[in-house]
């Protein structure tokens, strides 16, 4: 389980075919996340749930498999490409996100972005299946950050970026066309579920 909070942007240094050219394995350069890693923990790559098969002290390598790089942004990743990194929550660290599992449900579209003097206002695009989760105020992982909605409209919804966050994640490098992944509210998922079964 991660909490959004980003620890670190990492670099992609290289992308192996494995599997038969099915998937492949990425190296991530990022000192801050191996000085506290072990082989098989759990490590958010741009919000996808991925385990450590192995590292250095300057970097770590991850497995992805075929469904993944078909469900995420994943399949457009590069040779230098950025991407926000978390390590999985520890049991006794403070919680300042929201609950993310790493289980993407599907991807967006970064539609407009828009500066007010105090944030960056981002657009975002995404089906139809996934905009039923998507409230007013409520939460949503974005490449693994954690972000409360601030707009909700029809197909799209926006979130407003601080400088701080740009900062911190890869929303810097965003632009509009650029591809992101998406993670509902679990909670939200968990409450139709039950609401569901009850009318069963």
């Amino acid at each position: 389980m991660f909490t959004g909070i980003i620890e670190d942007i990492g670099r992609i240094e290289s992308i192996e075919a494995i599997n038969n050219d099915a998937g492949f394995l990425l190296t991530i350069a990022s000192e801050k996340i191996v000085s506290d890693v072990n082989l098989g923990d759990s490590i958010s790559v741009n919000g996808i749930c991925l385990t450590v098969t192995n590292f250095t002290d300057t970097n770590f390598q991850v497995e992805v498999m075929p469904e993944t790089i078909a469900k995420t942004s994943l399949e457009g990743i590069a040779n230098n490409s950025r991407v926000n990194l978390e390590r999985a929550m520890k049991a006794n660290a403070r919680f300042g996100g929201h609950i993310v599992s790493g289980h993407i449900d599907g991807i967006g579209k970064i539609t407009a972005i828009e500066a007010d003097g105090i944030a960056n206002w981002y657009t975002i695009q995404t089906s139809k299946p996934l905009m039923r989760y998507i409230i007013m105020k409520g939460s949503i992982a974005i490449d693994g950050t954690s972000l409360t909605v601030a707009g909700v409209e029809g197909d799209t919804f926006k979130v407003s970026i601080i400088p701080h966050t740009s900062e911190q994640t890869i929303f810097s490098t965003y632009q509009v066309g650029t591809i992101v992944n998406l993670e509902n509210d679990i909670v939200g998922k968990y409450i139709e579920q039950f609401t569901v079964k009850e009318q069963v």
